[in-house]
């Protein structure tokens, strides 16, 4: 005994450490999420906020690539076809006297007019205009558009003044190393908190449908349970989401309605790890109540066996008992007759003997 709880606080043990082995399990293993859940909801969101570091590290990595690709390929379009400029006290001029136009598969559109301080755009423009002082994006994800003055932006980096020839030896420089850290860094911070939360979320909503799950198959659990099974259920739908993300920002893919897959199957392993919690009660309860059957069976017999002791006791208490005093009083009988004989000839006897 003491060596199977030996072992089972090592498992114990190593599932409150071993997060890789935890992600495994949570793939393979969906039999182990009872024995993952029960270590706490702090340790399910801990093991939650690394998946989603891992999530974002990947993203974040895919993008600081996809972004050295894109300046590489602008700095040299800059560098062969793009007129000269120059950028001083927040005045960006561009030596062009007519409007340039751009399409890009990355940026969209970009539209320069540094000659204007003002441009109408499109409600259908996606893209980029660069003006005199400042940058307007305008994106179709976004509602709106983004303005930037150069004066904030550039300022906070360490640009103050530049021209054509030296931006182009700054971007094929050591500089952009660092410049490529901020960037990640910040990146990360931004994409942890957004995907944590969205992550989250969609926890709740399998917890919800788990906890109806167990509703409907009548298992009495605690929703802090299923909230616990819910977040090792989440990791792949996590990891493919990481792997969709990072194949997008390179090759042109979409997959239509794939967060209902990502819930679906995060929901399709909850239902899973519910209905094996279902199935093992079901074999306990029939073990059970073997047991008590044949609990009975044994009770049964031992009280029989225990009847049959009383009565062949009684049996042999009659057989031995009764013949015997039966058997004095027929000696009784016996010897009483004997003596009233005995008497009797005596008796006869007697009186001849006074005669003579």
């Amino acid at each position: 005994m003491n060596q199977n709880s030996d072992e089972e606080n090592l498992k114990r043990v190593d599932f409150k450490k071993g997060f890789f082995k935890k992600v495994k399990l949570s793939i393979f293993n969906v039999e182990k999420y009872p024995e993952m859940a029960v270590e706490g909801v702090p340790r399910a969101i801990a093991y939650l906020a690394k998946l989603v570091a891992i999530l974002a590290v990947i993203v974040c990595v895919c993008l600081v690539v996809k972004t050295n690709q894109v300046v590489n390929q602008t700095v040299d379009y800059i560098e062969n076809n793009f007129p000269d400029f120059s950028y001083q006290d927040g005045v960006l001029d561009v030596k062009s006297d007519d409007v340039l136009t751009y399409e890009n598969d990355y940026f969209g559109k970009i539209v320069v007019d540094t000659k204007s301080e003002e441009k109408e755009i499109d409600e259908n423009f996606n893209g980029f205009v660069i003006l005199k002082d400042k940058i307007i994006v305008k994106n179709n994800a976004v509602v709106g558009t983004a303005t930037y003055k150069y004066s904030e932006v550039l300022n906070q980096i360490g640009f103050t003044k530049f021209d054509k020839q030296s931006l182009v030896q700054y971007a094929k420089g050591t500089q952009m190393t660092s410049l490529y850290i901020s960037v990640f860094v910040t990146v990360f911070i931004y994409a942890f908190i957004m995907y944590f939360l969205n992550t989250f979320v969609y926890v709740l909503m399998c917890s919800v449908f788990g906890y109806f799950a167990s509703l409907f198959t009548k298992i009495k659990m605690r929703y802090a349970g299923i909230f616990n099974m819910s977040v090792y259920a989440i990791t792949l739908s996590t990891l493919l989401n990481a792997v969709y993300i990072a194949v997008r920002l390179f090759v042109d893919f979409d997959i239509k309605y794939f967060e209902i897959m990502y819930v679906s199957v995060a929901t399709i392993y909850l239902f899973a790890a519910i209905f094996i919690i279902k199935d093992d009660l079901i074999k306990n309860q029939a073990e059970l109540t073997k047991i008590i059957e044949v609990q009975k069976q044994v009770r049964k017999e031992m009280d029989e066996n225990q009847d049959d002791r009383d009565s062949g006791k009684q049996d042999k208490e009659k057989n031995s008992g009764v013949p015997e005093s039966s058997d004095v009083k027929d000696k009784g009988k016996v010897d009483g007759k004997n003596n009233e004989k005995d008497n009797g000839v005596e008796d006869r006897e007697a009186p001849e003997g006074t005669n003579a």
